[in-house]
């Protein structure tokens, strides 16, 4: 199993020069090329794109309607659809947003840009311990973490992609910005950036399974939340906080939010801990919540073994 991950791992472009490499590097070209489109025509195309995966995309686009029906009750039949429509464009957006990430100076979009709270984690820094800036899966992650970077010193943590060249590109561009890309898999990679007083972006928001996880609300729905959180506070003694971005709803832009430390944390309840980040992240997911990946399946492992996924009878 080791010799895959090496390979995923590895970020010289030298060996990614055979035939069967070409057509991703067709894509990284396409990519690129798209990325040198201004601002405006990015959200505009990213829209097209997001309204073609939502017409084609069925299995994705029940997977988002299972989870708005089940977080939004309160809407009607009618707003739960626009709903899932507009995320659907706002990830698409998302999605051209990873060649502005990857392939444009992120000094460009400035302009465009507002940080919020940025004295909530100089305060924390202080600790000396580091800083561990929880994030969530909205759909601006890859350009807003980017920008993110013209204002503090972080580190990164990813899951790896399965294609080896791809990850590649996201690796070199992610630590020509960020300090070190880890991998979701390096607990001990973590631990040292954050005991050298590091902030490193950390995101607890999917359903990994099982393992390690106990049962908290996420939008009044049970879901499989991690615990890895409060046992990386305890062993690193590092500082939490919430970080979030959005695009803006009335003009072209970006806005990046620090959230105050958390308090007590962790409290020694894994079960209080989990629910308290959770609720974070819901606050956060409110603010815009068609800008939110709700095309994962975050409710597919249920707190019984034999309870049914909600995700059944999907197309």
């Amino acid at each position: 199993m080791s010799a895959p991950r090496q390979r995923t791992r590895d970020t010289r472009y030298g060996r990614y020069l055979h035939p069967r490499w070409w057509p991703t590097w067709l894509l990284i070209g396409f990519m690129w090329l798209l990325s040198r489109f201004p601002l405006r025509a990015q959200w505009w195309l990213g829209t097209g794109v997001g309204e073609l995966a939502y017409r084609l995309l069925r299995r994705r686009r029940h997977i988002a309607e299972v989870n708005i029906r089940l977080c939004f009750p309160e809407l009607n039949d009618a707003e739960q659809n626009s709903l899932v429509r507009r995320a659907f464009h706002s990830n698409g957006i998302g999605i051209l947003e990873i060649g502005l990430a990857w392939f444009r100076n992120p000094d460009s979009f400035l302009p465009y840009t507002r940080v919020h709270g940025l004295e909530n984690l100089e305060r924390a820094l202080a600790n000396g311990n580091g800083v561990l800036a929880l994030g969530g899966h909205y759909s601006s992650i890859d350009l807003c973490g980017t920008l993110a970077t013209r204002f503090i010193e972080a580190d990164v943590m990813q899951r790896d992609h399965n294609n080896a060249l791809l990850n590649a590109v996201m690796t070199r561009a992610r630590e020509h910005h960020y300090g070190v890309a880890l991998s979701a898999k390096d607990l001990r990679g973590l631990l040292r950036q954050l005991r050298a007083g590091r902030t490193v972006w950390y995101a607890t928001d999917q359903d990994y399974g099982r393992k390690g996880t106990v049962f908290t609300p996420f939008f009044g729905v049970d879901a499989a939340s991690i615990t890895a959180t409060s046992r990386i506070a305890e062993r690193s003694g590092c500082s939490v906080l919430a970080f979030s971005h959005f695009r803006r709803s009335d003009s072209l832009g970006y806005d990046l939010y620090f959230h105050p430390a958390l308090e007590h944390f962790p409290s020694g309840d894994d079960q209080a801990d989990a629910m308290r980040i959770n609720a974070i992240i819901e606050h956060e997911v409110r603010r815009h919540p068609e800008q939110y990946l709700w095309m994962h399946r975050r409710f597919k492992t249920r707190p019984g073994p034999q309870d049914p996924s909600p995700y059944l009878n999907g197309n």
